[in-house]
């Protein structure tokens, strides 16, 4: 069933468990993922982000995450992940997206604020709801999560307050795509943002943390983790091992279809592992 963050965010921070966002911006992504959410009976968020466009445009791939969304046995809120422009923001809405992220956190923080808060207007207008993000998350690759670029308190309150976003989204230590070193994920200041935050927090980067990161995260207050990165890994290592055991002199039919299958299963185990790490199990 299409609900949004609202559905199934406030009952996660409520009861100490996280829902995930998987981002899923082709259709065998989509398929491995509503699988995994049915079969262990846990709400799910899936979606795109406006980076992973030129790879799955978005109106090719929107109406096939609604109609996922719509048919599932499960909640699904189907979330348009760091809008980083008004208008491509917009369009995910009338595609009739659930939950948008309006991503201004790379700007100054007025300006963050000042976009942020109108947006959040026209998202709830449509019904759906906004996660904002104060403190940036960067880049792993570029040593984001050990530049100090961290979210205070302070921020934090002002920023939901001035804003409404229904869910925040904080660097505590976090940063997108593939970790150079171990990262140091700052709990006490999760705790902290946890207690002084009305709405859910969010955690991104959530591809290479450790089990222990996860669940200490959430522990403190985290309700929505987001991956990404370990679902292209796990796609990419099933693709490479079906190349391996074809003949690449001869290609037949069920050559793609095998790999295929094995790339969704792949996929699939990643979506299910991280699930039952985020306690979300059964919680549908």
């Amino acid at each position: 069933m299409l609900v949004n963050l609202d559905d199934v965010l406030k009952k996660a921070k409520a009861e100490h468990y996280a829902v995930g966002l998987f981002n899923t911006h082709d259709t065998d992504m989509l398929e491995a993922a509503i699988s995994a959410a049915e079969e262990l009976k846990s709400p799910i968020i899936i979606g795109t982000a406006e980076v992973l466009l030129p790879y799955g445009d978005l109106p090719l791939i929107a109406p096939a995450l609604v109609a996922a969304a719509k048919r599932a046995s499960v909640p699904v809120v189907v979330h348009y992940d760091h809008g980083l422009t008004f208008e491509k923001t917009m369009e995910a809405l009338k595609e009739g997206f659930s939950s948008v992220m309006y991503d201004a956190s790379a700007k100054d923080y007025e300006t963050n604020i000042a976009e942020t808060a109108e947006v959040t207007k026209i998202a709830h207008a449509f019904g759906a709801t906004i996660e904002g993000e104060i403190g940036h998350v960067g880049s792993a690759q570029a040593g984001d999560d050990k530049n100090g670029m961290y979210t205070t308190v302070e921020e934090a309150v002002d920023f939901q307050t001035k804003t409404g976003v229904d869910a925040l989204a904080v660097a505590v230590g976090n940063a997108h795509g593939v970790y150079k070193s171990k990262p140091c994920i700052q709990l006490d200041r999760i705790a902290e943002l946890n207690a002084a935050v009305k709405c859910p927090l969010v955690m991104h980067g959530g591809s290479g943390l450790s089990a222990d990161d996860f669940k200490n995260a959430i522990a403190r207050g985290v309700a929505k983790m987001n991956i990404h990165t370990d679902m292209v890994c796990a796609g990419m290592r099933a693709m490479y091992e079906q190349c391996d055991a074809h003949n690449r002199e001869k290609i037949v039919t069920w050559d793609y279809l095998d790999t295929r299958k094995a790339k969704v299963e792949a996929i699939r185990a990643v979506v299910a592992e991280k699930l039952r790490l985020f306690g979300s199990v059964g919680r549908a």
